[in-house]
């Protein structure tokens, strides 16, 4: 028989992705308020931290608790108007130059009888 493993992890895969998810939403928010990557690395840095200093907290009261600080600081720190890639939706530049609907000459008659 093999030997048990020292530790067994109380948390599921679900819990995992729940905490990554976490973590990269931190950091897509900090990215909203500081736009170069150079001044960006510094808070995503403190970030990282912030989540590896609790990383071996095994009390599940105490896991809840520090998940739902993390919420609401995340909650906290969201900005009002995030930053959007131009191309993206919202962006600047999405649809500024959409082309014009074409339409098909039974509608450009039907348009030119309407007006006579």
């Amino acid at each position: 028989m093999p030997p048990a493993p020292a530790v067994v992890s109380p948390f599921s895969q679900a819990h995992r992705r729940y905490v990554m998810h976490l973590y990269r939403r931190a950091l897509k928010g900090a990215l909203d308020w500081y736009v170069r990557r150079d001044l960006w690395r510094n808070k995503a840095i403190e970030i990282r931290a912030q989540f590896e200093r609790n990383r071996n907290v095994r009390d599940p009261r105490a896991v809840a608790a520090l998940l739902n600080e993390a919420e609401h600081q995340v909650q906290k720190v969201a900005h009002p108007d995030p930053y959007r890639p131009p191309m993206f939706p919202d962006g600047t530049k999405w649809e500024r130059n959409i082309p014009p609907r074409m339409f098909s000459q039974a509608e450009k008659d039907a348009a030119l009888n309407a007006h006579h």
